[in-house]
């Protein structure tokens, strides 16, 4: 059982709760945190746990937490993942989720470190959780802790939600004996639930809002970043928390991108090539296909602003040729052979 989050005392405290309480070692992310590849250094230390009940690790705020589902579903790892448990400062879960600052990975001696935006690595241990435990939810308000609970629920619909009481909580050992092993194919994120059209929620809130944009024209890059530097980022369609996805810049437009965002942060990465695409084979996305949640949002002005930032008939009409002189400031990708070299 992995126990994740943003907030390392808290995260800690719980893990050593739950340690206990179900009577599974503790691995600590001081343990596993001193070396430069945590979720490596969990998986060779768990075949030795002596605990029939298994093990609690606690992994840093520097873990991936797909890297942690990934590594104990592989054939060779002889771990069994049975829950992600993740816990949220309920006071500080927007400002852990509009962080503009990075974790840095540890590295192998004569290796460069990674960099991953912290507020991308907080709510991915949101999406991927089996159950959300919040903390510090005491000082919120009851429509606080409304906006707050629907917020989580929407980003992982399918995390268990618990208020955390302390040695009161009697699910503790619920949640442990009604564990099922994590598999990869699980499609746990509220973004992917939304691109499915499997978005359930079953916690609401008049502030919290998620919605599945379409639209198969490609984006003018240059509208696109006055879009989201101009217009998104101030709020003026409310606050966009989360949006992820597939989508195409006409300057790039064999190529399939990867949409995602959250918070402050956005990154665009290339995922596929029309050219790579075998016969029979489906395209990711034609254009844009996006999951999007938010606070207070503008649905109707937020889609048409989205829309303003597509091809015009008269720009789809000029072709690829006149695409290509589209001003374009976002960053040069690596060619798909160079990211699979």
């Amino acid at each position: 059982m992995a126990v994740v989050g943003a907030c390392a005392p808290e995260r800690a405290r719980f893990a050593r709760e739950t340690a206990r309480r179900t009577g599974r070692m503790l691995v600590s992310a001081q343990r596993v945190g001193a070396s430069p590849e945590p979720v490596a250094e969990a998986m060779s230390l768990l075949p030795w746990c002596s605990r029939p009940q298994g093990a609690v690790v606690e992994f840093p705020e520097c873990t991936d937490v797909t890297e942690v589902i990934g590594a104990s579903a592989a054939a060779d790892s002889g771990v069994v993942l049975t829950g992600v448990l993740c816990v949220v400062d309920a006071a500080h879960l927007l400002a852990d989720l509009h962080r503009e600052d990075c974790v840095i990975h540890p590295a192998l001696p004569h290796t460069r470190p990674r960099h991953t935006a912290r507020a991308l690595l907080s709510v991915m241990c949101v999406e991927f959780a089996s159950a959300v435990v919040l903390v510090n939810w005491e000082p919120l308000t009851t429509p606080e802790l409304s906006t707050v609970l629907a917020l989580v629920n929407h980003l992982g619909p399918r995390a268990r939600l618990r208020l955390h009481h302390g040695e009161r909580d009697p699910w503790l050992r619920e949640i442990a004996a009604s564990a099922t092993r994590y598999d990869v194919t699980q499609e746990r994120s509220g973004w992917v639930t939304l691109l499915n059209r499997e978005h359930d929620p079953y916690m609401t809130d008049p502030r919290v809002t998620a919605l599945h944009y379409e639209n198969v024209r490609p984006l003018h890059p240059g509208r696109l970043a006055r879009l989201l530097d101009r217009r998104i980022e101030s709020g003026e369609f409310g606050t966009v928390v989360r949006s992820a996805g597939f989508c195409r810049l006409a300057t790039r437009s064999h190529v399939i991108a990867r949409w995602n965002h959250v918070g402050r942060m956005i990154c665009l990465s290339p995922l596929a090539s029309d050219a790579h695409v075998a016969e029979g084979e489906e395209l990711l996305a034609l254009g844009q296909d996006l999951g999007i949640i938010g606070l207070d949002l503008d649905v109707p002005a937020l889609r048409e602003a989205l829309d303003d930032a597509a091809l015009t008939d008269e720009e789809l009409a000029a072709g690829p040729g006149a695409w290509a002189a589209f001003e374009d400031p976002f960053p040069v990708w690596p060619t798909l052979s160079d990211r699979s070299g």
